[in-house]
């Protein structure tokens, strides 16, 4: 699918400069989604999905410290941090409540903390953290990744960046977590971390980053939530088991689940066309007052 338009603008909050990509829709328009990608990457990671919903305007940010943004002097980059500075975004941006609010991974934390303080017409959650990685089958690498972490942030820069921006660390963790048995989509995978998994502004900022995506999970806000939630997540994801995400689904007071086959934590690249259509499904049903059944979706 040939790439949309794409119209870039840049904003200045809490010390950063903010790059915000928005792709406007094609007509007939069936609304506006406000997006926030996941930890370690950009406003690439959605790209596939925003090719699929051509009817939305879609609006998507690179997080404070990340693609071509830069790092925040004032808040921390952490769920609250995040939370903040988009609010801020969506008050430059001038989004009403009409506005559809999504974030995938580490962003589906974000978004749920966001829709706590800023009303939103609805909350979609691709691959949503379910269960907080400290406490989960993956606790043992999120130690250890953490301490990755923190290591390369002290070292000195010479030693510290090639290491964090190691394509040998981004291809491993493409092996790890594609399930796809297509060599078309593994290569896309590859690919795509490679190019813009370096993409941080500084190592203190990933560092941040990083405990937060691992000490927090959507269950944290879920209960303060009303709004119509979507959540798709992939039943082969280690960082949400089908069980998990059922129980978090449960904790909202109006949620649906879809549960995709084959894939794990990366549905917005190998499941982008199947992930697109859950969101229009659901965001159209919305529009008819036909997604407002908590049981619908369960």
């Amino acid at each position: 699918m040939a790439p949309r338009q794409q119209l870039v603008t840049t904003h200045h909050l809490n010390g950063a400069e903010i790059r915000v990509y928005t792709h406007p829709a094609q007509q007939p328009s069936r609304g506006v989604i406000y997006a926030v990608h996941g930890f370690r990457g950009d406003h690439h990671g959605l790209a596939r999905i925003v090719s699929h919903l051509e009817h939305y305007t879609v609006i998507v940010p690179d997080l404070p410290g990340f693609g071509t943004s830069t790092s925040m002097a004032d808040l921390a980059h952490d769920v609250e941090g995040y939370a903040a500075v988009l609010n801020q975004l969506a008050e430059e941006l001038q989004l009403e409540s009409s506005v559809h609010l999504l974030g995938h991974s580490f962003g589906s934390i974000v978004a749920a903390k966001l829709a706590t303080v800023r009303g939103f017409a609805s909350l979609v959650l691709l691959n949503p953290i379910s269960e907080p990685a400290l406490e989960s089958d993956q606790a043992l690498l999120a130690k250890l990744t953490s301490g990755y972490y923190e290591v390369c942030a002290k070292l000195p820069a010479r030693i510290g960046e090639p290491l964090l921006r190691s394509k040998l660390f981004s291809d491993a963790m493409s092996l790890v977590m594609t399930k796809s048995r297509d060599p078309e989509i593994r290569r896309y995978v590859r690919e795509q971390h490679r190019a813009y998994f370096g993409g941080f502004h500084s190592r203190a900022t990933l560092a941040q980053s990083y405990r937060a995506s691992v000490s927090a999970t959507v269950g944290d806000y879920s209960p303060a939530l009303s709004l119509p939630t979507l959540m798709v997540g992939g039943l082969q994801d280690e960082l949400g088991t089908a069980q998990t995400q059922e129980a978090l689904r449960a904790s909202f007071a109006n949620a649906q689940l879809v549960m995709l086959e084959n894939v794990g934590h990366l549905i917005h690249y190998e499941k982008a066309p199947e992930t697109a259509a859950a969101i229009d499904g659901f965001l159209q049903l919305l529009a008819t007052g036909q997604a407002e059944d908590p049981a619908a979706g369960s």
